[in-house]
């Protein structure tokens, strides 16, 4: 019964995993077809005539369409976007779990707060801060405004408050202050939330379409997202190079969470443990 039971799961977790691969599969056969062949009722599963046509075109780009400076535009936000917030939200993160001050409820309350207020509402005050500051058509404004976001500081604190107490009571008998605690003790111990933030911060920026397009206008400035989508014609759309975009889009994001599944997955495990 026992290996009966085994089997099943399984076999389910194998068509699990299929549902979720098999669409990057498609895309990834896709990009290797012909502009005709991409279109063909019925579809072929495999490209007949392998080309890497999409990829030369994708690639080949001129002035308007420079894919090689939208892909490090986008690792570039990307990263510096994820590390500004793995700064902030840890910090603030630390002060809220363990450090006693007045008013510390309720700051973490409004901050929880926020989580709730619609995205989409915070455009145009966004934007008219960034304006301002003179980022309009710079990368700046696509890595500072989102630095200060309540879901790290919210994620982070519910780890710390998983940390035992007396590590931190024995660096105290041994002299050590609240900041070499929060360096020398609580961030070593804290790598598969912080590795889980990276990831979640990393990606929201990289996947990000609406943003760019409000504070992004010339060609050489714009990231993956919005600059692919002016690879799309008004009456006809290039599937193999749509796809052959969206493969390259998805390389670092494979790459990244496949550095930090073990972490990743602790993380998550262990970040709701006290509220």
């Amino acid at each position: 019964m026992t290996r009966v039971r085994g089997i099943a799961w399984y076999t389910m977790l194998t068509g699990l995993s299929l549902v979720f691969v098999a669409p990057l599969l498609w895309m990834l056969v896709t990009s290797f077809k012909t502009e005709g062949e991409a279109t063909r009722v019925p579809p072929t599963v495999l490209p007949q005539e392998p080309t890497m046509r999409a990829y030369e075109l994708l690639f080949a780009g001129d002035s308007q369409t420079p894919v090689l400076r939208w892909f490090l535009n986008s690792l570039l936000a990307a990263t510096a976007q994820a590390v500004l917030i793995l700064v902030v939200a840890s910090m603030a993160a630390y002060a809220l779990a363990r450090l006693e001050f007045p008013g510390k409820k309720l700051i973490f309350g409004m901050i929880i707060a926020t989580l709730f207020v619609p995205v989409f509402t915070l455009i145009i005050p966004n934007f008219l801060i960034v304006d301002r500051l003179g980022w309009l058509d710079t990368l700046w404004a696509l890595i500072v405004p989102g630095a200060a976001g309540a879901f790290g500081v919210f994620f982070l604190r519910q780890f710390f408050l998983s940390l035992p107490r007396e590590l931190e009571e024995a660096a105290q008998l041994e002299g050590a202050n609240s900041w070499q605690i929060f360096i020398k003790v609580i961030l070593p111990l804290s790598k598969p939330a912080l590795a889980t933030l990276v990831v979640i911060s990393f990606l929201g920026n990289w996947n990000d379409f609406v943003w760019p397009v409000y504070v992004l206008f010339s060609p050489s400035n714009f990231t993956l997202p919005p600059g692919l989508s002016i690879l799309q014609g008004a009456y006809t759309i290039d599937y193999p190079v749509i796809m052959a975009g969206a493969a390259v889009a998805s390389v670092p994001v494979l790459i990244l969470f496949l550095i930090t599944q073990r972490y990743v997955i602790e993380g998550v495990s262990r970040s709701g443990l006290k509220g």
